[in-house]
Formats: C-alpha cells, structure tokens, sequence
C-alpha cells in the first residue's frame, strides 16, 4: 500500500483535526490575531493588555468609582444604541469575522435572499443577546435609582419589552433571537431576576405577564429535575443563579409556589458542596477546570437567595465557597480565570467577568456578615478592574468597556473582546463599593 500522501490529501486531514476540539479553538483564535492589524485602537489595547499581563504590571485604582460607574453604564448604552432592537449587544468584538460571529449560534447576516435573518447590528458589536440583556436589566435599573436617572430607567423598560417580545409560549426566554434555538434556564432565570427588579420600581402588566410565564416556565423545569434519579439529573450549580429571581418574583406576588421551588433548587445545590467549598457540576464547559464565572454564580445565586429568605445555611454555604478563592487573591487584585476541586488554579489568565461577579458576592458578604476579610477582597478585585476598564475617548466603542479575560486574548472567558456581562457585573460591583465607602467617609 502507498502510504506517500499527496499535499493535498494531507492538508485535508489536517483541516478536518482542525475542526476538533481545542485545534478549533486555536484556530479560531489565530485567525482573530490575523484580523488584529484592521483595527488599530483594539490592537493598541490588546498588546498593552498582554505586556502588563506579562510584567505584572496593573496599578490598581483607588477610589474613582462614581466616575467608573458612569463611563460603564455609558458603555452599556452604546452596546444598546448599536443593535437595530431594544437588546444589549453580547458585546464589542472587532476580530471577529464579519459573515459570522462563531460564538453566536444561529446568528445570520441580513439579506433580501435569507428570510427572517437578524438585522446587522453596527460593525464589531455582536447581536443582541436575551441573556446579556436579563442581567443588565437590574444593574442599569439600580444605576438609574442611584443617580436619578430618568432617561436610564426608560431605555430599561424599552430592552425589558423587547425581551418579553421573545418569549416563548412555554415562558422560556430565547437565547438569541432566532427562534429555532433551545432555551436553557439560566436565561430565563437571569431575565426574570431583571423583570422582578423593574417591577418593584415601574409596575408594567406587559413586563409582569411575561414575569410570571417566566417564573411558571422554570417552575415546570425544576419539579421534572426533582422527579428526575439524581444519578440523571442535569441541573449544573451555576444554575441556581436562577433561584434568586424566582424567590424574588414570589416574595413580590405573595405566591409561595414560586418561592418554595427557588429554596428547594438552592438546597439541592447545596448537596454538591464538598468539605473544602468546592462544588461539584459547575461548568459544563469544562467540568474539570470550571471558570471563576461560573463559579461566582453558584454563590451569588445562593447568597442572594439566603439574604432575601434569611437562610443562614445558603448564607454560610455562599460563605464556605468564597473564602478559598479570597485566600487566593493576590495582592494586586488578580484572580486566576479556572479552578480544580483541590482549589488550584488551572489558568494563568483572568476571567475578568467573573472577578467583578466575585467581588460583588464578597461585598455582599462583609454587609450581611460584617467581615472584612471579605470587604478587603471585594476592594482588591474591583480597584484591579479599574485598572483595566478602558477608559479610551468617548467617542471610542471600547470606552469604559471591560474585557471578558485578561489578557485580552487567550483567556477564559470571551476572549479577544469586551462581553457586555463583563461590564455588567463590573457597574454592578462599582455600584456596592461606591455605597460601601459612602458609608465609612
């Protein structure tokens, strides 16, 4: 037999190994390298992010956080004004190839000849994303009542429509826009959690019918998940992330359905703590190596919902959970972006997106516990994240953005780009410390 390949049967093989696994990754990311050049500014951003990534050289930022917090929720805004709906964009990713934006699935340029495609929105912004949106909901809201915001609070209620509009009849909330796509419950749980805050401040019976489909929706889930083998079950922790806003909608309506399921998912949750804090089935991206992300979720998501149902078992949970990764902190705020169950890091980048959800959970801790191991953490993250918000012009897409990781490429979360969650959490993170300092002056 021949065993002389022809160049061309060669590269073949090799193209189909490139479509596998993490080869797809790296592929992805060179050619995200390659487009690099076309847009100088990012460029400019993404090599100074990887020489201070390299020295260890972020000055952290003291103080500034009113100032952080406005030019944050500006960014948001801008990642509003550049779709053509009422959706925050996923994000600002400039590298991405422009006929096809590979992290959004079903995501389809608009043309006369592909019938119900997606509207483009402005160049280097990703589409609108129900998620992305759900989770800015409360923070832009909190922003607005903070500073008395009355144009910030009518851009809240215009994206909390539009994402009633995509709802499903089951009460599911889409995760893009295209309507063949499933819905998991962590959307439609992050998206109730924004109605239920808007509700409290701007009753609405349009933003209220489709709260209570949302919560009905995951209520249904969650009772086939209980009579679901344990062994069987597919729930990951993160997903209690969802209880908080469930509990939330049922304290609003007085329906203890509703507030009884959020309790139960969060107590089951708490069957897959281990001794050392460690939670079992966090990521199902990488069950192995989880991100800081998905971790940070799974206490919040119980810290929150201890706080609203006075649990102090969810609370000391949250609390066991965090403190490993506190201890770890280092003194300039960095936090490695993936963990392994021995709480080792399994990354040498940041997961910038869930360092701004951390520090909010340590924030939280210290006000409900009155710790300050927990407030010097929380301090340490967000200051670290000052020094790499992007504070580029005004009139520059990137101004007041975070990135998904640091440094910008190569990271574990939405690299080579700035998720619109990274800011989120980042305004929601700058919000706490703002009050917290208030507070001691």
């Amino acid at each position: 037999m021949n065993t002389t390949l022809r160049t061309g049967t060669l590269l073949a093989l090799l193209g189909s190994a490139w479509l596998r696994g993490p080869f797809q990754n790296l592929r992805h990311h060179l050619a995200r390298l390659g487009r690099l050049p076309r847009h100088r500014a990012f460029a400019r951003v993404a090599w100074h992010d990887q020489l201070r990534h390299f020295t260890g050289s972020v000055q952290p930022v003291d103080g500034a956080c009113r100032q952080r917090a406005h030019a944050t929720a500006e960014w948001l805004v801008r990642a509003w004004e550049a779709t053509p709906d009422d959706g925050i964009s996923e994000g600002y990713f400039p590298c991405d190839p422009a006929e096809y934006p590979p992290s959004v699935p079903g995501w389809r340029p608009s043309c006369p000849e592909s019938p119900g495609a997606v509207p483009l929105p402005s160049p280097g912004w990703r589409p609108s994303c129900p998620e992305s949106t759900g989770a800015v909901l409360a923070s832009l809201l909190d922003y607005a009542l903070r500073f008395s915001d009355a144009v910030m609070r009518e851009r809240v209620l215009a994206m909390a429509r539009w994402a009633a509009d995509l709802q499903r009849p089951s009460g599911a909330i889409q995760t893009t826009p295209d309507s063949s796509r499933s819905m998991p419950l962590l959307t439609t749980g992050q998206m109730l959690h924004g109605f239920a805050a808007l509700l409290e401040h701007e009753p609405d019976l349009r933003i209220e019918q489709a709260a209570r489909r949302a919560a009905d929706f995951l209520l249904t889930r969650l009772k086939v998940e209980e009579q679901t083998p344990p062994s069987l079950r597919t729930l990951q922790a993160n997903q209690v992330l969802m209880a908080w806003g469930l509990y939330r909608f049922g304290m609003q309506n007085g329906i203890p359905g509703y507030r009884d399921a959020a309790l139960r998912l969060a107590r089951n949750t708490l069957t897959l703590q281990q001794e050392n804090g460690w939670f079992a089935r966090n990521d199902p991206a990488r069950q192995s190596a989880p991100r800081t992300l998905a971790i940070a979720q799974t206490l919040q998501g119980l810290l929150e919902t201890g706080i609203a149902s006075n649990d102090t078992t969810l609370i000391d949970a949250a609390r066991r959970g965090t403190l490993p990764m506190v201890r770890l902190i280092r003194s300039d705020g960095f936090l490695p972006g993936r963990w392994r169950a021995d709480w080792s890091h399994a990354s040498s980048a940041a997961c910038l997106t869930g360092s701004a959800q951390l520090s909010v959970v340590c924030f939280r801790l210290h006000q409900t516990l009155g710790d300050t191991t927990f407030l010097e953490a929380g301090h340490r993250l967000v200051d670290f994240l000052k020094g790499i918000q992007v504070l580029d012009g005004f009139d520059s897409p990137m101004h007041g953005a975070l990135a998904g990781s640091f440094p910008l490429f190569f990271g574990p979360f939405q690299s080579a780009g700035f998720p619109s969650l990274a800011s989120q959490n980042l305004l929601d993170a700058l919000l706490l410390q703002d009050r917290i300092l208030e507070v001691c002056e």
